[in-house]
């Protein structure tokens, strides 16, 4: 179940955007803040892990609903990891760890809860992910996620379709596809939920501007490594006016929400097609983020 990501792009990207990333991941936050409404407060989890923290805004979140529970904020860029240490106060909040979620440096059954905020998009090998993630919850624990969608940025992919073939936005895994992997990887009860939230902007410049803020450059393998041209984008931009509305652009974000619980020892993988359980969305706060 690969993603055709360069790992090593999307940890440079990434990097080079930890020191501006909070201020302009308005939507990441948004999305964040609705993950952690599916979780159950009634839950007393001692280890927490955050995947993919970035900034740590979700380590602070997770350490507030469960202040007694140890929180681990992971990450694979060295750069946000020392943005997330600089926020942890003290006493820390959370131990920052520098790791790959597909090869996570903890231990067998040893975490209670694992929380990763639109992480998953960003791993070449989800089903890895989803292995890891079984391997370190302990027996009934709890894993939470976001993630994007196939249509995600749909606006921008055709705007540069029409213009070039060459990949241009990184590909997203369909929910079903994601659910399916959940089942493979033995996780019982998983929930599944998506909805589309779209910012828009006044051009094209501004929303290139905003992905390169928060790191979410094109990492596709098969992208080209030449710089695009001035008549190229204008190309593109020109292309991308069929879709504005109101006098704004839009990027559409299809956001996909899991849930579900680590299986008991010795519980099997099981195929791929079993149905999973669906759930609405329509109750959280608005269904568009605008800026």
């Amino acid at each position: 179940m690969s993603a055709g990501l360069d790992p090593r792009q999307v940890r440079r990207a990434f990097g080079r955007a930890a020191a501006r990333y909070e201020a302009n991941a308005v939507l990441q936050a948004e999305i964040g803040r609705r993950l952690r409404e599916q979780l159950d407060a009634a839950l007393e989890p001692q280890l927490i892990l955050d995947v993919g923290c970035g900034p740590a805004a979700g380590a602070l979140a997770l350490h507030e609903l469960w202040p007694l529970a140890q929180v681990i904020a992971l990450d694979i860029a060295l750069p946000m990891l020392r943005v997330a240490a600089g926020r942890a106060g003290a006493p820390q909040a959370y131990a920052c760890v520098a790791g790959d979620a597909q090869a996570l440096p903890l231990a067998a059954a040893s975490v209670d809860l694992i929380h990763a905020n639109l992480c998953l998009q960003w791993c070449d090998d989800p089903g890895s992910v989803m292995a890891e993630f079984r391997r370190v919850l302990r027996p009934g624990g709890t894993l939470v996620f976001s993630t994007f969608g196939p249509d995600t940025l749909h606006e921008l992919r055709s705007a540069f379709a029409a213009v070039d073939a060459m990949p241009h936005v990184s590909r997203f895994i369909d929910m079903h596809d994601i659910g399916d992997g959940l089942l493979m990887s033995g996780f019982r009860d998983p929930v599944m939920g998506r909805e589309d939230l779209t910012l828009t902007y006044s051009d094209l410049h501004a929303l290139m501007c905003d992905l390169r803020a928060i790191g979410a450059t094109n990492a596709d393998r098969e992208r080209s490594r030449q710089l695009t041209g001035k008549q190229h984008l204008e190309r593109v931009a020109a292309a991308y006016e069929r879709f504005r509305v109101g006098g704004r652009l839009p990027a559409t974000y299809e956001v996909v929400y899991a849930r579900a619980l680590a299986p008991d020892p010795g519980h099997p993988v099981r195929n791929a097609g079993v149905d999973v359980a669906s759930f609405s969305l329509a109750s959280l706060r608005g269904s568009r983020v605008r800026r």
